[in-house]
């Protein structure tokens, strides 16, 4: 009889507590007692590698249902598991930074092991309210449309929705560059779900633009199994709060695609027979958002703030995994595939998007003023769409012919080329201080640019003065 574990005395063996009772794809049945706790690690060593397990289920008082986080291929009955008496933990801290690596903290960059960096659990509770402090600021970008309509918040969390191909992750790659460059903090990315050729190109892109090495990139590819895809928001999220306590005061935490997180949650719940929500969502929908979006928080010791990419499923924005995740957004940023068809990119639709702050007494008298005015006359002109597309524009009254010029100027100044795609467009990248555009969209309002064509102010920086 083969031994299956060296027992404490020489000579003795102890068979292994735990057993592979059943494999259903990615989720394992184990029998053994005592009963490892919810949210352990389990593994199990077959075929020259190993194999991470978490407990997601009691099934009986000996029986438990696991997770895995890597391909059951060649898992079989019968076959020993071990409890490491701990939840999954990974490498975090300063260590960290300028690397690229899996949900479990293993390198993907080639580049040596993070053995040296302190671990720190994945899933853990937010700091108490005490030591919370609001999101009170605004955090210039650069991006004209984003700071003028929809401003993002220091230490809150922004989403961005989006259909297939309207610009997310474009816009996403262009804010982490520009934060980057302008406040020399560090950036958390979390791809959840990411195709390996969008993951290899972003990593590039970071190391040429030389803010890799104020960077962690946690990478859940879209081939992992659902178990992967859930943990790496959670993974990254536990390296930007590591970064946060070494004194790092701004952390940008982004991450691209929540709605795949969404989607692994739903698969999982499926798979542990639980019965679907509406829309066939899980029914732990609101609390499995709920339960990463609460850690986005600052505190003295510094912000975390999150940008998000949402994608649209069929461009419905009353989906019920939408409706729960705006719960918990302070700002959100709409891209609409009418103004991507028109070519205007950003395609921010600036009815749509809004921000919490957007508030005299937060963002100031002056920039409310002009944001307002700017959305009035966009409002104005999409009311009048239909007529012109009838009658023409020359049908209609003076004022309102001067509000359409005005606002298809400023349409087309709130575009602008990003220098995460220079290289395609052939467009240097431009970043505008907030205070020159209020003032370039006052003189807009004031018609000082009346007699400037459409194309003058179209992907350009400042207007001259």
């Amino acid at each position: 009889m083969a031994l299956d574990n060296d027992g404490p005395e020489s000579g003795m063996t102890i068979p292994p507590a735990y057993r592979v009772l059943a494999v259903h794809g990615p989720v394992v049945d184990v029998r053994g007692t005592p009963l490892p706790q919810l949210s352990h690690v389990l593994t199990a060593r077959f075929d020259a590698r190993e194999l991470v397990m978490v407990v997601a289920q009691h099934i009986s008082e000996n029986i438990v249902r696991a997770i895995a986080l890597h391909g059951t291929e060649g898992l079989a009955r019968g076959m020993a598991v071990a409890d490491t008496g701990a939840p999954l933990s990974v490498p975090a801290g300063p260590a960290t930074l300028g690397r690229l690596m899996d949900v479990l903290g293993n390198p993907l960059d080639g580049g040596p092991p993070l053995s040296d960096a302190p671990r720190r659990p994945v899933m853990t509770a937010p700091p108490p309210l005490s030591q919370t402090l609001p999101a009170e600021h605004i955090l210039p970008t650069g991006i004209k449309a984003i700071d003028l309509l929809c401003p993002f918040v220091r230490g809150g969390k922004t989403g961005v929705f989006g259909g297939a191909g309207v610009g997310k992750t474009v816009l996403m790659m262009e804010f982490m560059h520009a934060v980057g460059s302008l406040y020399r903090g560090a950036s958390v990315f979390a791809g959840v779900g990411e195709r390996i050729r969008e993951g290899h190109e972003l990593w590039h892109d970071m190391r040429e633009a030389g803010v890799m090495e104020r960077t962690v990139m946690v990478f859940g590819q879209m081939d992992e199994t659902p178990g992967v895809r859930f943990h790496t928001g959670f993974t990254a999220l536990a390296c930007a709060e590591a970064l946060r306590e070494a004194g790092h005061s701004e952390v940008l935490f982004l991450m691209d695609n929540l709605f795949r997180f969404v989607q692994a949650g739903t698969e999982i719940s499926g798979l542990l027979g639980r019965m679907p929500s509406s829309v066939g969502y899980q029914p732990t929908l609101q609390t499995e958002v709920a339960t990463l979006e609460e850690r986005v928080l600052s505190t003295a010791q510094g912000a975390i703030t999150a940008v998000q990419a949402v994608y649209v499923p069929a461009d419905d924005m009353s989906d019920p995994s939408i409706t729960a995740i705006q719960a918990h957004l302070d700002a959100i940023v709409v891209l609409a595939r009418e103004q991507a068809a028109r070519g205007i990119y950003p395609a921010v639709d600036p009815l749509a998007s809004s921000s919490r702050l957007m508030d005299a007494r937060l963002v100031g008298q002056h920039h409310h003023r002009v944001s307002a005015a700017v959305r009035e006359h966009l409002a104005r002109y999409k009311e009048l769409e239909d007529i012109i597309a009838m009658l023409g524009i020359d049908e209609l009254s003076q004022d309102d012919r001067r509000i359409v010029t005005r606002a298809r100027r400023l349409q087309r100044y709130l575009t602008q080329p990003f220098q995460v795609v220079a290289d395609h467009t052939g467009m240097p990248g431009v970043t505008v201080p907030l205070e020159t555009m209020l003032g370039d969209c006052e003189r807009f309002l004031d018609g000082a640019y009346d007699a400037l064509t459409e194309q003058a102010c179209y992907m350009r920086g400042a207007m001259p003065s």
